[in-house]
């Protein structure tokens, strides 16, 4: 059975992607600061995705269950707003360091071990800010937009070594509240579908927006 792991973990997305996952045949653990929160949702572990000490922990403890993830999904993220003049410094760097600095070391944990293997899928989740800036909203285009860059070299680096890297636009608000909203269960639809891609025509991005979005 394929194994999944989805870090950054919440009740949203991840959610849905987790309960698909497991549908689907796959042995699912899920990663988050507070595990507790979601472990019905399969193998929950503890890990703060900036720490490089406890991501490593987290792959080993899933490897130690189930072996080296096939697919890994960052999910992680933290934003702060404001005027830009009075933005504070330190939750600037907390945004950066969870939306990219966190992506890379998940990503290499991923990678690593993929790369012994020959084969494996790493995803990351982004968002409208990871190819627009908005107003009031620097610190989390500044993390969004060197997530995509991260997920660009690294496709570029390691598609030819069998490991399919692609990054998500999630652009638009995830909900249920009709077709104005992305519902998190057809997201998680379309990360499974560039998962089954046959090698010859890998996507490493898709953007996803409801129909209600401008362009």
């Amino acid at each position: 059975m394929p194994v999944a792991l989805i870090v950054g973990a919440g009740t949203g997305l991840s959610a849905s992607l987790a309960r698909l996952l497991a549908r689907e045949g796959f042995q699912v653990a899920v990663a988050s600061r507070n595990p507790e929160k979601i472990s019905s949702l399969g193998f929950a572990v503890k890990c703060d995705a900036t720490h490089a000490v406890q991501v490593e922990a987290a792959f080993k403890a899933v490897e130690a269950k189930w072996g080296a993830p096939d697919l890994v999904v960052f999910n992680a993220g933290y934003r702060t707003r404001g005027p830009f003049a009075e933005l504070n410094p330190e939750e600037v760097r907390k945004t950066l360091e969870s939306s990219a600095f966190g992506g890379f070391l998940v990503a290499q944990a991923a990678a690593k071990r993929m790369l012994q293997r020959g084969s494996g899928a790493i995803f990351f989740t982004g968002a409208s800010a990871s190819v627009k800036g908005y107003a009031q909203s620097a610190p989390f285009a500044m993390g969004k937009f060197a997530l995509r860059g991260l997920a660009q070299s690294m496709a570029r680096e390691l598609a030819p070594q069998n490991i399919h890297v692609a990054h998500f636009v999630i652009d638009g608000r995830i909900g249920t509240e009709g077709d104005s909203q992305l519902h998190p269960d057809e997201i998680a639809r379309n990360y499974l579908h560039v998962f089954r891609q046959h090698r010859s025509a890998w996507a490493w991005e898709m953007e996803l927006r409801p129909w209600v979005e401008k362009f």
